[in-house]
């Protein structure tokens, strides 16, 4: 890889520095971010095991790691030890951020919780990512994104009605707190530019589930109505549902009354405006499933493309379900550059989903896939962060520490 590429920092981020202890994937997500758009992320893991996300994926293929660990130095230390701990002080000394998400205590318990962090740094914004938050009875339970998920109510609706609740195929949970901790960190960076303080960011899995989950909770407390699974719809919502074209899927959605009329003239049924089963709002949604028959027996003896192409002209809001071989192959993905290729030792050409947002005038962009070999920046990071020389570095090796 381009050694430029990997130093030449870019991105309204590029002066600010982030230490990031976290494993898997919410704290890791959160550095990602950061990473993307421009802050020297120096990621540290323990020697000898790494993260685990390293390994995971299909067998030879533990592809999701360069996606997390894109655009980060990785550096090994022993945080169990007197010596690693005084290592990371060192570089908590001339950070912006320290991600972490242990198990809440596990810092305290090797002399790194914030109020010692603070006293060497007390400009240092501290993001804690948990399954439970640091505080309540829970906050000392494992969470993972999954018990989030349930916790925080969208497991129960996700689903088919007469089926266990079903999970999305991706850790969103993790996401979510990543996302949500990266968001409250940038709202610290704002107060300290202000006051000069740093501050602590408590962002549980759980509730980053919550503050998605609409109206769910009022709705129980005031109506005694309880959302429950209903597969690819939302309940009373219709048309709105994915159907079926002879060589794939596609959604439409047309539950609004104008355009609910165009969609009957653009599949020569314009009589089911008047139809007192689909003439209105709640009546299409009582009768959702005659009225996802009559549609799903116009788009299945078409392909895809004939029924975008009708639904377009109509201005219908449509859209094939897309697979990954699908986004490769989009002129759309291309023109807006959402898949990008990222330099990458071990997977030559790899393609990755670019950064998201797009920022006008300050891009972040992707510098390298996740680092290959474990420790591949510990000589690097300390040489250059901490004046350590060669020998002190292969002392600290020996020892374990690094």
């Amino acid at each position: 890889m381009d050694k430029e590429n990997q130093t030449k920092r870019r991105g309204p981020l590029s002066d600010l520095r982030v230490i990031e202890l976290g494993q898997l994937i919410a704290g890791p997500f959160c550095g990602q971010m950061f990473a993307d758009m421009g802050a020297d992320v120096i990621k540290v893991e323990p020697p000898g095991q790494g993260d685990p996300l390293r390994d995971w994926g299909r067998e030879g293929f533990p592809l999701w790691w360069s996606v997390c660990a894109r655009g980060k130095r990785c550096i090994t230390l022993n945080l169990r030890e007197p010596e690693g701990q005084d290592v990371l002080k060192q570089l908590v000394a001339g950070a912006d951020f320290l991600i972490e998400n242990f198990r809440p205590g596990t810092l305290e318990k090797w002399g790194l919780g914030y109020d010692a962090l603070k006293a060497i740094n007390p400009r240092l914004i501290m993001i804690r990512v948990s399954g439970y938050g640091q505080t309540g009875p829970y906050a000392s339970r494992p969470g993972y994104a999954s018990v989030g998920e349930a916790f925080g109510g969208v497991r129960y609706v996700m689903g088919e009605p007469d089926r266990k609740p079903s999970r999305a195929g991706i850790s969103f949970g993790d996401s979510l707190a990543g996302l949500f901790s990266a968001f409250g960190a940038l709202a610290a960076l704002h107060h300290r530019d202000r006051t000069g303080e740093g501050q602590v960011i408590d962002t549980s899995i759980y509730e980053s589930v919550l503050a998605f989950m609409e109206g769910l909770v009022p709705e129980f407390q005031f109506e005694g109505y309880t959302r429950e699974r209903s597969g690819s719809v939302l309940p009373s919502i219709a048309p709105s549902n994915i159907y079926d074209g002879s060589d794939g899927m596609v959604i439409i959605a047309a539950n609004q009354p104008t355009v609910f009329a165009r969609l009957c003239k653009a599949i020569d049924r314009p009589e089911l405006v008047e139809d007192p089963r689909f003439s209105t709002h709640a009546a299409r949604g009582a009768n959702m499933a005659e009225l996802d028959a009559i549609i799903n027996s116009w788009t299945v003896s078409r392909t895809i493309e004939d029924v975008e192409r009708a639904m377009i002209a109509a201005e219908v809001p449509v859209g094939k379900v897309f697979r990954a071989s699908d986004m490769l192959e989009d002129p759309h993905y291309k023109a807006r550059e959402s898949l990008v290729k990222v330099a990458s030792e071990r997977w030559p050409g790899m393609m990755q989903q670019n950064v998201v947002p797009k920022l006008s005038k300050t891009p972040g962009s992707i510098r390298w896939a996740g680092p290959d070999r474990l420790g591949q920046h510990t000589a690097e990071v300390l040489a250059d962060l901490l004046d350590l020389t060669p020998d002190q570095v292969e002392k600290l090796q020996k020892s374990g520490i690094v």
